[in-house]
């Protein structure tokens, strides 16, 4: 089975009312987590600046996730769980939440990356944002277009961020990267946000669980030409194949589909450089800056 996980699009663009509605649970989930902190709140006797004071956050910061206009980090969520005596109610809407952060077409994505034992992403446009800095999805977010707004901006990096948890999950999924040479030379937010960038991709090229090549653009083969995709395993067996086009993604579960895709990551693989010569050439890459 394919399971179209984007945006509705036509040969017209995108559909704004088909788009308002798969934003719609996103913003149910968001305003019950709201309605559930006011009412915890207000149960122990707290002010809005009280509360705020003692996990570290404003008051009018605190309004807007009660409100139901801001999606509250995770670490929040669990500061608050403990202040306000809430006995797990609060960590245990923290996984919908924090999928709620995502935009509607990358969802269903987001919650298999949580249950993946391995990931395996070919890179032909970004760095792959399990990679990426602070600053760099920064300045991808804030690049689209049309534009998207500030909190928009911050909501997204942030949940990009909180994606690269599985770094440090346990037991260690395995994840591999192919990355054209191109996005390693585009210098996407300026210069010392790539060069941030180049440093983070040789910093998680020396983690046991992850291997980065690297595509030259000299090269005279390359099957991977249709774009960017990612595999993925689940803890239950599942193996599935994640292709971006434009706004509209895929999730494709069929096992002779996936396995073209699988096919196709693994030639990919023997076409670009190995490993250790990939962050041979990614230092080469910072010794030029």
């Amino acid at each position: 089975m394919t399971a179209e996980v984007g945006c509705a699009v036509t040969g017209e663009g995108e559909v704004p009312e088909q788009r308002q509605a798969e934003d719609e649970p996103a913003r149910g989930v968001i305003g019950a987590f709201g309605r559930q902190l006011k009412l915890l709140r207000t149960r122990a006797g707290m002010e809005r600046a009280e509360l705020g004071k003692r996990v570290g956050y404003s008051a009018d910061t605190i309004a807007s996730y009660e409100q139901g206009r801001r999606v509250p980090q995770p670490r929040f969520i669990d500061q608050a769980d403990e202040v306000l005596d809430a006995g797990g109610l609060l960590v245990a809407m923290k996984g919908e939440v924090g999928r709620a952060r995502y935009p509607a077409f990358f969802r269903d994505m987001a919650r298999l990356e949580e249950e993946a034992v391995s990931l395996h992403v070919y890179g032909a446009l970004a760095v792959p944002g399990l990679l990426q800095t602070e600053d760099y999805a920064r300045a991808v977010f804030a690049m689209r277009r049309p534009l998207l707004d500030e909190a928009t901006v911050e909501q997204r990096v942030s949940a990009r961020l909180a994606r690269q948890e599985i770094f440090a999950r346990s037991p260690l999924p395995t994840l591999s990267f192919v990355i054209e040479e191109s996005v390693l030379r585009r210098p996407l937010g300026g210069a010392s946000t790539h060069k941030g960038q180049l440093e983070e991709i040789l910093l998680h090229g020396q983690r046991r669980n992850v291997e980065i090549q690297v595509m030259r653009t000299s090269g005279s083969e390359h099957c991977g030409l249709g774009g960017p995709f990612t595999l993925i395993e689940t803890r239950d067996g599942q193996r599935m194949a994640y292709v971006e086009v434009q706004r509209t993604s895929r999730l494709y579960n069929e096992r002779e589909e996936v396995r073209d895709v699988e096919e196709q990551y693994g030639i990919l693989r023997a076409q670009a450089l190995t490993p250790r010569e990939s962050m041979a050439f990614v230092e080469g890459l910072l010794g030029e800056k």
